[in-house]
């Protein structure tokens, strides 16, 4: 994601976005917004915040899958050369 300026949504997620920022301003504002100001509002939104909110979204997943992979080792580890153990054991 090197090289990136800016995260961007799919088309209908962006076309949600809008949808759900006219509502948040009809609902609690004193304006409603238009489709202009409202993505313009995203667009400002994912280039000031996005790259904060991926970042912690990848340090959750690194813990998340660092977490994972420490028990690895108990889970699936498997005793080596067993069988004179298990010969061993019957005599």
């Amino acid at each position: 994601m090197r090289g990136k300026n800016a995260i961007t949504l799919p088309g209908r997620a962006h076309a949600q976005a809008i949808a759900s920022i006219k509502r948040y301003f009809s609902e609690h504002m004193d304006e409603p917004i238009g489709d202009l100001k409202a993505t313009l509002l995203i667009d400002f939104v994912l280039v000031e915040l996005g790259p904060a909110i991926y970042n912690q979204a990848v340090a959750d997943s690194r813990h998340y899958v660092e977490e994972r992979a420490a028990d690895l080792s108990d889970v699936c580890h498997h005793t080596e050369f067993p069988y004179w153990a298990k010969v061993k054991g019957q005599e």
